[in-house]
């Protein structure tokens, strides 16, 4: 996916979830955050950020934050891109689904099972698929874990995709790490232990772990390739 008329920045202070300030050339400007967990690690005062310029007169915030570079690392952080990026993928068969025939007869966006609606639906010549995407933005010591903050809709979404294993879809939980070069992928059991234990769950049944980095630049971010996934603790 591509970004347009993206400026650099400083990041100065975020007051709440969805605002923060920056600096561009030496004005102080408020702009929208579109990734609402915490960051912290990440959005810290003086850190280098790249911003893209909306055309829409009639926003509020003429700037969204949507990248930021925590020492050799750029970490995208628009929360709206992973399933862009893994649409973009699946279209172009980039993406490995173990145990689901290759070729993808239907790729459909948000689709209700039960109470929860998961990004991607996929059909195959004989099989019905799931996948539910998460976005992964804090990396500690060149490995990642989500999530960054409680997320009782995470636990929610695995046990409605082992219900709708158990009556025969194939399942995918696909983990997108906003960033490259990582060592390996893991829940984050101390932040939130329930989804933890939900996600081992899910997999000792036979839904499908995965985990792929992106290739991130100032103005885009494209699916890159497989991460290991350790779900033990470590």
């Amino acid at each position: 996916m591509k970004y347009e008329k993206v400026r650099e920045a400083i990041f100065l202070e975020r007051p709440n979830r969805f605002i923060a300030f920056c600096e561009i050339e030496g004005k102080r400007e408020k702009v929208h955050v579109k990734n609402t967990g915490r960051c912290k690690e990440l959005l810290v005062p003086g850190a280098k950020v790249y911003l893209e310029e909306s055309m829409n007169p009639q926003r509020k915030t003429k700037y969204t934050l949507i990248a930021v570079q925590k020492g050799r690392r750029l970490i995208n952080m628009d929360s709206q891109a992973p399933n862009q990026v893994v649409y973009e993928a699946l279209n172009a068969g980039r993406v490995y689904l173990p145990d689901l025939e290759k070729i993808l007869k239907v790729i459909k966006r948000e689709k209700v099972y039960g109470t929860s609606r998961f990004d991607f639906y996929l059909e195959t010549q004989s099989e019905k698929a799931f996948i539910e995407v998460k976005g992964v933005t804090l990396e500690e010591e060149n490995h990642v874990l989500f999530p960054d903050a409680p997320t009782e809709r995470g636990v929610k979404h695995i046990r409605e995709l082992m219900d709708a294993y158990r009556v025969g879809y194939k399942c995918y939980i696909l983990f997108v790490i906003q960033m490259s070069e990582v060592a390996y992928f893991t829940p984050h059991t101390a932040r939130h232990p329930e989804f933890a234990a939900c996600l081992k769950e899910a997999e000792a049944l036979g839904v499908k772990i995965l985990a792929y980095d992106c290739k991130v630049e100032p103005t885009s971010l494209s699916l890159g390739k497989p991460i290991k996934v350790i779900l033990d603790d470590v």
